[in-house]
């Protein structure tokens, strides 16, 4: 009985070993054919670096699907390293057998795996960071190419994908992700400009510029709620800054709002007297207001500020001839003999 139940152990602790020797062997067979994939791109022999690349997936996929295995630092920078290769050299083709091997979600599989793999140990820390460095300068050269030919959607995808590499490695790229909003921002994806900006200002980058950004971008996207709560946490840190004012104005404009309009640009005007844009901002709100005296006393200020003005020079007197012809209308319709 007793040597029956050491058989069986023995039996079983072969078996498991097999099992894990199989599954580090298809870590160390995607390692290998990783690295034929170098050379062979080394020799710009494409053919070559193909099949070894799309042979280097399916060892790592068996090594990623494996309890054994799939949470191994190594076979999760390979995973990141191999896939990512993949989508760079499917792009590049474009080569459809590439890209459609790697998947719809290839390269997001690739970040999840090289952020996974990263904090786990040191022995691979530097192939790891080795790989993000090669994706985000691949990636900032693909999206100002896109950028550059006016492809701004793409070009914010690559931006932000650059962002997200260096995310791996506990790196916040702030200048991928500010390239990012402003291409999302000209393409007019605007929730998606808002996020990433936010997150920007989150990081007081910029000063306050990100913040009045998110802010725009949340007006343009229709979410005012979100747009006066960027404001309105940024003015707890900078209560006087002219331009969050001038955003928390632009918000209220655009949700109807003319008075908390008002009021936030007279407390822009404290901070900036001799601003001429900010007396003809608030001239213009004085006329939606009806308040005709006020608006012509705002805009004739900012002319006193600047006499070639031509903006002012134009709403003051459009101003005065709808005023004017109001108050025609009005003496009209009185009663004759009324004094």
């Amino acid at each position: 009985m007793k040597s029956f139940t050491y058989a069986s152990l023995l039996v079983a602790v072969v078996a498991l070993s097999g099992n894990v020797y199989a599954q580090k062997k298809n870590e160390t067979s995607a390692a290998v054919e990783r690295n034929k994939v170098m050379n062979a791109l080394a020799m710009e022999n494409m053919i070559e670096a193909k099949k070894a690349l799309l042979s280097a997936k399916e060892f790592i996929d068996l090594a990623a699907a494996n309890d054994e295995t799939k949470n191994s630092q190594k076979t999760l920078w390979l995973k990141g390293e191999i896939y990512s290769l993949m989508g760079a050299l499917g792009m590049q083709g474009p080569d459809l057998e590439l890209l459609t091997a790697l998947g719809e979600n290839g390269m997001d599989e690739a970040i999840a795996a090289l952020k996974q793999g990263f904090p786990l140990d040191k022995k691979y820390k530097e192939d790891i960071i080795t790989t993000v460095d090669r994706n985000r300068v691949a990636l900032n050269t693909l999206a100002s190419t896109m950028y550059n030919q006016g492809q701004f959607e793409a070009a914010g995808e690559f931006y932000k994908a650059q962002a997200e590499f260096a995310d791996c490695i506990n790196l916040l790229d702030t200048n991928a992700v500010f390239n990012a909003a402003l291409c999302y921002e000209r393409s007019n994806k605007y929730m998606d400009a808002a996020k990433l900006y936010e997150q920007l200002a989150a990081h007081n980058y910029r000063g306050t510029a990100c913040a009045v950004l998110a802010s725009s971008s949340y007006r343009k996207a229709g979410d005012l709620d979100k747009a006066r709560a960027i404001i309105d946490a940024a003015r707890k840190k900078n209560p006087s800054d002219r331009e969050l004012l001038l955003e928390l104005v632009n918000t209220n404009i655009d949700a109807g709002d003319a008075a908390g309009a008002e009021a936030a640009l007279n407390a822009a005007i404290a901070t900036d007297p001799n601003n001429k844009q900010l007396h003809y901002t608030i001239g213009t709100i004085y006329i939606d207001l009806k308040e005709n005296e006020k608006a012509e006393a705002a805009l004739n200020k900012a002319l006193e500020i600047d006499p070639s003005y031509v903006d002012a020079q134009y709403q003051l007197g459009a101003h005065l001839v709808t005023w004017a012809g109001n108050m025609n209308t009005e003496a009209k319709q009185l009663p004759f003999g009324d004094p």
